[in-house]
């Protein structure tokens, strides 16, 4: 059901002046309500770690459970609440500036205006939550010393975000550590500039990392292999490797015969195709951004003769790579 922020009640909370970074970390009941009829302007990113809540911004809406990063823009009329049949909701806050990065690596979960919504990948949830401790006491920081060591969880495991039930409400763990009486509140305003951007680097670490989930295969008979996308993931993050079918295969669980196939149906090149057109962007990035030698290239990525790396390097590129860390491209 999609809701307009605009027709909620005018009783508005006004946000921080933008420029600021501003971190939270809230612990809500039943009752509690955010509505901001004009927007705000600056960016607000919400961490859910229990129970949960209901965000809209202009006429998007979505629900925030645990593990949840929502990323609201500026400008554009909003509102937030505790998810009705919810005893909880606890999260983090943050009002900041974003970098013009974040959002390119959020646009896969946009929601339209303005708003993004990433479901984190489970391993990651940790050091997203080490990462908002962190900002929460590097905004404290004066700017002189050392940094304020961040805050210690109250209890074993605090850190960790709730798993979720069947019905998808949080559900205590074996390791859970208890929640946090409701109403707690921890608020910090990062006033020197060395301490905002400690915490927007850290901000930077959790949308990294919350982004990596966001990149999901569309539903429909064209969607991409899970097994596929995979090892598309595994040739990119390290294009040097010595890749072969057969490892590729063995990483997605599938025989080489039936994982060569399925990449080549699916992506249109054989998998070692798609390897050289990786390892040769990566080349030409070392070239552009390094002053590695044309051999030392070759090697980093994958190509064990450079004699080789030389005649495909023109080919695709149409100079030898010395010329084209020169600038001679057609």
């Amino acid at each position: 059901m999609s809701m307009n922020a605009e027709g909620l009640p005018e009783t508005t909370v006004p946000a921080p002046p933008p420029g600021m970074v501003v971190t939270g970390r809230y612990d809500q009941g039943p009752g509690y309500r955010i509505n901001r009829s004009q927007g705000s302007g600056s960016w607000l990113l919400i961490w859910t770690t229990h129970g949960g809540g209901v965000i809209r911004q202009g006429a998007a809406r979505t629900r925030a459970r645990p593990g949840d990063l929502v990323v609201l823009g500026p400008g554009v009329p909003h509102s937030y609440s505790v998810e009705p049949g919810l005893d909880r909701w606890r999260f983090w806050w943050t009002h900041c500036q974003a970098r013009p990065a974040w959002v390119r690596r959020l646009g896969p979960c946009a929601l339209g205006d303005g708003m993004y919504a990433v479901g984190a990948p489970d391993g990651t949830h940790p050091r997203i939550e080490a990462a908002f401790h962190r900002i929460l006491a590097d905004s404290r920081w004066p700017g002189t010393g050392a940094p304020p060591p961040p805050e210690e969880p109250a209890t074993p495991g605090a850190h960790e975000v709730a798993t979720r039930a069947p019905d998808g409400t949080a559900a205590a763990g074996p390791h859970e550590a208890a929640p946090s009486v409701p109403g707690e509140e921890r608020v910090a305003v990062a006033h020197v500039s060395a301490a905002r951007e400690l915490a927007l680097c850290a901000l930077e670490e959790v949308v990294l990392l919350a982004a990596a989930g966001a990149h999901r295969a569309p539903d429909g008979p064209d969607a991409r292999d899970e097994r596929v996308r995979r090892a598309e993931e595994l040739i990119a993050a390290d294009p040097g490797a010595p890749h072969t079918v057969g490892t590729l295969a063995e990483r997605v669980a599938l025989s080489p015969s039936r994982f060569a196939h399925l990449f080549t149906r699916q992506t249109g090149v054989p998998p070692m195709r798609a390897l050289r057109e990786a390892r040769l962007r990566h080349a030409a990035r070392l070239l552009e951004s390094t002053d590695l030698t044309v051999e030392r290239v070759a090697a980093a990525s994958g190509f064990p003769s450079p004699f080789h790396f030389n005649r495909v390097f023109r080919e695709s590129y149409g100079v030898p790579p010395g010329a084209y860390r020169s600038g001679e491209r057609p």
